[in-house]
């Protein structure tokens, strides 16, 4: 095989800051190359106080790397790992859209509810994504062994088209990717943690199982009914409270959804679904089962009436990275004629 090499130069310009977190920073930007070319992407920039935490470094490359090979409709897909100035950065699929706690917010401000087969819609495109990733395996076919570990409103993004995407496997854990302190240390959110996470266990793909009816049972009540005064409230709520009558709490809720909510909240994991591929064969019965039922361009449709396509005020951009220049050289294999 003859290789060649080829000189590249990408510049990314921000646009504008998207979101910001208690460890990173996620702006719009345009990525420039050869012949004018232009491309509008997301770039996750960890903040310079965790930058010479090395494990922090190794976690947020240990990500990079895990979701390289994520190719998958319902999964933010990741372009490029760099560093400029001593600052590392992913490039990422940039989804113009919501995430869905952008989502009800507006709901609530508009006083709509969401239709309950949008919020089962919803929720079997995340089931279709965590499928595809916890059966994900590696170069060798040897299974990664991937959870999630954070499924939640803020890691889920509706675009303006409709498309539903997770986001952010920056806690997640797979096999020689990440550094990893579980049963030592809780990682997630606690209103949407599974008990087993909460109670400083080791986990499995059973775990997001419970974070998703989190999310379902979030989406069709309008409130997340384990989310507590502060973190340790919410916890212990995870742990400790009964898993109620959904039917009692809305009258659109049948027998059906609420077996399927009662078979991801349960606290005995062992009687959980066992995979995302069976919670997700549930949902599409109950919402395709009796023939026509809700598509991307029906979810685009509702979200562009809530929102007008356009996403929330964007935060004042960050001038200290307003422009940030690579140059990368790409080996590539061209084979023997």
């Amino acid at each position: 095989m003859a290789l060649f090499t080829i000189q590249n130069e990408f510049r990314y310009e921000i646009v504008r800051k998207i979101f910001e977190g208690g460890m990173g920073i996620v702006y719009e930007a345009e990525q420039h190359g050869a012949r004018d070319f232009v491309k509008r992407v997301a770039i996750k920039i960890i903040r310079p106080s965790f930058a010479a935490q090395k494990v922090f470094i190794e976690n947020f490359v240990g990500e990079a790397k895990l979701v390289a090979d994520l190719i998958h409709t319902n999964i933010v897909q990741t372009y490029q790992l760099g560093e400029t100035n001593g600052a590392a950065f992913i490039a990422m699929e940039l989804i113009r859209g919501v995430n869905l706690e952008q989502f009800t917010h507006q709901l609530t401000e508009k006083k709509r509810t969401l239709p309950k087969e949008l919020a089962v819609f919803i929720t079997s495109r995340v089931a279709r994504g965590l499928a595809y990733a916890h059966s994900k395996t590696d170069k060798n076919g040897k299974p990664m062994g991937i959870v999630h570990r954070d499924v939640s409103f803020k890691n889920i993004m509706i675009a303006f088209e409709g498309d539903v995407k997770l986001t952010d496997f920056g806690i997640a854990k797979a096999k020689g990717f990440l550094t990893d302190q579980e049963g030592e240390v809780v990682a997630g959110k606690p209103d949407y943690m599974s008990p087993e996470q909460a109670d400083f266990q080791i986990t499995d793909k059973r775990s997001d199982l419970f974070s998703v009816g989190v999310v379902l049972a979030h989406l069709l009540l309008g409130r997340n009914i384990f989310k507590g005064a502060t973190a340790e409230e919410s916890r212990q709520r995870i742990l400790n409270q009964p898993i109620p009558d959904f039917r009692a709490l809305d009258s659109r809720i049948d027998d059906r959804l609420n077996d399927i909510l009662h078979h991801c909240l349960v606290h005995d994991a062992n009687r959980r679904y066992a995979t995302a591929d069976l919670l997700m064969h549930d949902l599409e019965l109950y919402i395709y089962g009796a023939g026509y039922g809700p598509t991307n361009e029906t979810l685009g449709k509702y979200i562009r009436e809530i929102f007008g396509q356009e996403a929330p005020k964007a935060l004042p951009e960050d001038a200290q990275f307003k422009t940030i220049v690579l140059e990368e050289t790409a080996r590539v294999k061209e084979p023997k004629l």
